[in-house]
């Protein structure tokens, strides 16, 4: 069995177990208890958490498949017990660090462009493509082979379904699916999973019933979820997403087809 290639000017913790045929750069830190799998390319300017999982193929670390000139020196970040499975890339950034959180679950050939964000507990199923400055926030769900447009953002607790093509930012706590993309109803296995009462499902149903169940357009829309909706963590989420959108969000589906 071939040695694995490990850069003595690499940091490896406690227990980090490393399989045949690895390639570990320079500047590399990896974590305590964390295990990587055969074939695993970890280049120069990672960063890996504690007791995480490398499968077989993966690379991280990769320089930014972009055409932009940069001088930076940038990371890719990875927080603890993450899971990144067989042949995912991440790619280092171009402005700042690549990041992906801790308990995040990474599934077979998900691409990480340069500049994402991805929060805790985040799940990204098989063959997502993620562009970009993409960030996912916390508690999202990718279905597989899902492609995301560079600079998107994908609100906490919200399920975007299998092969779909995400143009605009999708809000949080909702489900959203088709081509054109388009809301779903609220991601009510999702919310049950992460402990939300009924309290809370009925305010966010109403908040939603404004946005896109309504006539009204999105500015009066918010208006009315200001005036009707009482205070609460969950609309000051939702209304400081959507208005520090700047690509805008999703649009409603339109009942005689398309969006409007």
């Amino acid at each position: 069995m071939k040695q694995s290639d490990i850069h003595p000017g690499a940091t490896l913790g406690k227990g980090v177990t490393i399989g045949s045929f690895v390639t570990i750069e320079a500047d590399v830190i990896i974590g305590e208890g964390t295990s990587i799998g055969p074939h695993v390319t970890i280049m120069s300017g990672s960063r890996i958490g504690k007791n995480c999982q490398i499968f077989p193929g993966s690379v991280i670390g990769a320089s930014p498949q972009d055409r932009k000139p940069t001088t930076l020196h940038t990371y890719v970040e990875i927080g603890d017990h993450t899971v990144i499975r067989e042949f995912v890339t991440l790619n280092k950034g171009t402005l700042g660090n690549t990041v992906v959180g801790s308990h995040v679950l990474l599934m077979a050939y998900v691409h990480v462009a340069h500049d994402c964000m991805i929060e805790d507990h985040v799940i990204v199923t098989n063959a997502a493509q993620l562009a970009g400055h993409v960030q996912l926030h916390h508690h999202a769900v990718i279905g597989g082979m899902a492609a995301i447009h560079q600079f998107m953002r994908i609100g906490a607790y919200s399920m975007v379904a299998s092969k779909s093509i995400v143009r605009k930012d999708v809000p949080p706590y909702i489900k959203v699916a088709r081509e054109p993309l388009r809301y779903y109803g609220l991601n009510l296995i999702g919310l049950q999973r992460n402990g939300f009462t009924q309290e809370q499902h009925n305010v966010i149903d109403h908040i939603y019933r404004l946005i896109y169940h309504s006539t009204l357009l999105l500015p009066l829309a918010l208006e009315a979820v200001d005036k009707q909706v009482l205070d609460g963590p969950e609309k000051e989420i939702i209304l400081s997403f959507i208005r520090n959108s700047p690509r805008g969000i999703m649009k409603k589906a339109n009942p005689y087809g398309g969006t409007f």
